[in-house]
Parts: C-alpha cells; sequence; structure tokens
C-alpha cells in the first residue's frame, strides 16, 4: 500500500476491538495501552510488528486528534499489530460505559467468595476487576 520511505508517516494508527459477537471499536488513534501476558504494551504509529496474548485487563485507546480516551474491559484475547494496524480480539470486550459500577462491585465480590472453590474463580476475580477498573476510569474521567 503506502510506500515505507515516508508516506507511512502521515497512516493514521487504526484499530479495531473485536469480540466474539461484534466490533466493539473502531477507528484511527494516537496510543493504545493494553496489559499483556509479559507486561503493559504502548503501541504508536509506525511499531514494529508484534502479537501478544492479553491478560484480562483494561485497554486504552488515544482517539486520533482529540482529547478522548477510549476504555474498555477485555477478557484476554490477543493482540496483533502490523502496519499502523492494530487489532484486539478477546472473547468478551466491554466499554466502560457500558459497565454498571455497582454490578461489577457485586460480582467481583461474588467471585472472590468462590475462590479455592474451583479453578474457574481466579479467572472470574481477574476480569470483573478489569470491568471495575474500566467502568470507575470512564465514570472518574467522564467530561461528557
Amino acid at each position: 500500500m503506502a510506500d515505507r520511505t515516508g508516506a507511512a508517516d502521515s497512516e493514521a494508527l487504526h484499530v479495531e476491538l473485536v469480540a466474539a459477537d461484534r466490533t466493539v471499536w473502531s477507528g484511527d488513534a494516537a496510543m493504545v495501552i493494553a496489559r499483556t501476558t509479559e507486561g503493559d504494551l504502548g503501541v504508536l504509529r509506525d511499531h514494529a510488528p508484534a502479537l501478544s496474548l492479553l491478560s484480562e485487563a483494561v485497554v486504552e485507546i488515544q482517539v486520533d486528534g482529540t482529547d478522548d480516551v477510549v476504555v474498555a474491559a477485555v477478557d484476554g484475547g490477543f493482540l496483533s499489530v502490523a502496519n499502523n494496524r492494530v487489532s484486539i480480539l478477546s472473547e468478551h470486550i466491554e466499554l466502560g460505559e457500558e459497565i454498571h459500577v455497582d454490578k461489577a462491585k457485586a460480582e467481583l465480590e461474588e467471585a472472590r467468595g468462590l475462590i479455592g472453590a474451583n479453578n474457574e474463580a481466579e479467572r472470574r476475580v481477574r476480569r470483573a476487576e478489569a470491568r471495575l477498573r474500566a467502568a470507575e476510569k470512564v465514570s472518574s474521567g467522564a467530561s461528557h
């Protein structure tokens, strides 16, 4: 497509948040921050190609040309970076504004109560914590 001699500098960083049942968000970004199994990863335009496993955590997307930040909770999955395109693929993704804080807190408490009862409990706790962080980031930073 674009040659890599300078035309790529004008390319936007295109990001897609894709859950198993829908495209949750798609657009141009200045920066993406995601937690992988190896630690936090920040992606800017012209980032080297990468493929990483995501942790149950919060993904933040700084929308290009604005002060807006898209915040989402992901349930693990994959992050792929290549040619100024970032794909975040997860079975479940929820935007912070879709998550009700009180419900997320209740789910976290329920999941914590199950620790030791089964192998799924710790994963449920991590997912509930990520959902709660995403919801709280949106509610504490909401200026609209």
